[in-house]
């Protein structure tokens, strides 16, 4: 079975920590998201999967050079301008031949883990006889997400794509962000234009009645915002996950009186003397000097002694000054958004 992988995205909420990595090669509990993906996909029977890149494809190329990730064989299908999300979708699976073999397929959003079972959701699909299938999830806050209603036999009926905040949800289900699809659908989706999947195509199946939906309660997270990237990696703490997370990379330098709670380091991290990190991720290189206090926060930089970050983002080759206090802040400050 294919799947393509929506990886294209500017990653903009999670500046300046995307201003060198791609958001899905961040480390997910010190394995690339990416790489986390593509094993519950293999899990559920994928073997080959095209990424549908667009901004900045050179560092997948190089993440994966004998063009394999978790076992899953990957191509890739390079946009020359952004076509949105089923424009996207249709170029890709044209570049993998998807549409020539005229089978079914996964559509994955790159920014999300979940425990869904895959083989489970391709099952329901086949049964309901239409051309897509939508994974449902239920969230806290629905208004970052799109609201799903659908019948009895879970037939979709309407879509609320981010209902303002407060207002009572026309349903209790979001988009999770994987489908499947029969490639008949792809006839919606030329991929030589930009075309919303939530805004066009969705509702135009809906309106033919060829979508159905799948609910489950599985865990699932979003990882494309600050708290919610942080809160996913802090989850993984502890859990039997494939791969396995190791909260402190072996190479990590940390002194003997430095204290870590619940928090990740990567690979060529250095902690100080007497410095405290508390539910925080230090991304690869990250370094935190003595007596520094990081709370709540993502580190790719440098946070210097006696300073103090809480629910901040520090990116590569930016320093937060010795002794400086910063709460809720960005450095670079032209990242905050």
């Amino acid at each position: 079975m294919h799947a393509v992988v929506l990886v294209g995205g500017f990653g903009t909420r999670l500046r300046p920590l995307t201003r060198v990595t791609p958001k899905p090669l961040l480390p997910m509990g010190n394995v690339p998201l990416l790489e986390r993906l593509m094993a519950w996909l293999a899990r559920g029977g994928v073997t080959d999967a095209v990424l549908s890149l667009g901004f900045k494809p050179a560092p997948f190329l190089a993440a994966f050079p004998d063009h394999r990730c978790a076992g899953v064989r990957l191509t890739y299908a390079v946009e020359d301008r952004p076509l949105d999300t089923a424009g996207a979708i249709g170029f890709a699976a044209r570049e993998a031949g998807i549409a020539k073999r005229g089978e079914t397929f996964l559509v994955v959003n790159g920014d999300i883990l979940t425990d869904v079972d895959v083989a489970a959701l391709v099952a329901r699909h086949r049964a309901s006889g239409g051309e897509g299938t939508i994974h449902l999830t239920r969230v806290e806050d629905p208004s970052q997400y799109g609201v799903v209603e659908c019948d009895a036999s879970w037939r979709v009926v309407r879509f609320h794509e981010k209902p303002p905040p407060g207002t009572t949800p026309a349903s209790p289900w979001v988009n999770a962000g994987t489908y499947v699809f029969e490639a008949a659908a792809l006839a919606r989706m030329p991929g030589t234009e930009p075309l919303s999947l939530e805004r066009a195509t969705f509702p135009a199946m809906v309106a033919d009645g060829a979508l159905c939906a799948h609910a489950t309660r599985d865990r699932w997270a979003d990882v494309g915002r600050p708290e919610t990237y942080l809160a996913a990696n802090l989850d993984l703490i502890g859990r039997e996950v494939v791969p396995p997370c190791v909260p402190v990379a072996p190479d990590a330098r940390v002194a003997p009186d430095a204290v870590l709670e619940q928090s990740l380091l990567g690979a060529g991290c250095e902690v100080g003397a007497g410095a405290r990190v508390s539910h925080s991720v230090l991304l690869p290189g990250a370094r935190v000097g003595a007596h520094a206090v990081v709370e709540r926060s993502a580190v790719m930089g440098e946070v210097g002694p006696h300073a103090r970050v809480e629910s901040c983002l520090v990116g590569a080759g930016h320093m937060v000054a010795s002794g400086a206090s910063l709460r809720g802040a960005r450095v670079p400050e032209d990242d905050a958004t």
